[in-house]
């Protein structure tokens, strides 16, 4: 058996006559390889970004509380706001996120159990008390939100108000 290095001679300067077939290396092994690894990394990568979606998913899941349940649709507002050196009004017109409507209450006929007067009371003494320029940010507006929300479960407690939601909002100055 020869050695490479007489291999390589042979294959340099052939005798007379022979037929020398020259092996070029391969390298599709190597490809192959490589494929795999990128195949496998790619692979994980994407487990990887899977596992911690769905453990997003969970942890705001238990933060947030479910959605209410029913939506109570209330006639606009417009009043007077709180300004004192100027005259401005506020048109709202809302829809209210309950838990549960009061007992006696039809889905089909939900106004006519509801306490709209202690409902529509609770919202425009929160409404008088705001202010044109602070209803004008978003800021302004969540707050009106919380105030709302606070005044309904103070007033109204049994219909588990949890959330406001504007249908209409205009600021006229």
């Amino acid at each position: 058996m020869a050695d490479s290095t007489e291999k390589a001679a042979i294959a340099a300067n052939p005798p007379a006559g022979a037929t020398v077939v020259v092996r070029e290396k391969s390298s599709a092994g190597m490809m192959i390889g490589i494929v795999l690894l990128a195949i496998a990394g790619g692979g994980g990568s994407a487990w990887f970004m899977v596992q911690r979606g769905r453990a997003t998913e969970s942890s705001s899941a238990t933060e947030r509380p479910s959605a209410p349940k029913y939506l109570l649709h209330l006639e606009g507002f417009t009043v007077n706001l709180a300004d004192p050196e100027e005259t401005h009004f506020l048109r709202v017109t809302m829809d209210l996120g309950v838990d549960h409507l009061p007992e006696g209450t039809e889905k089909e006929k939900s106004t006519a159990m509801v306490p709209v007067g202690r409902i529509r009371d609770a919202v425009l003494s929160v409404l008088t008390s705001c202010k044109a320029d602070v209803l004008l940010t978003q800021e302004g507006k969540n707050q009106l939100k919380k105030g709302l929300v606070d005044a309904l479960v103070r007033n109204v407690p049994e219909l588990g108000v949890r959330d406001v939601y504007f249908t209409e909002f205009l600021v006229q100055r």
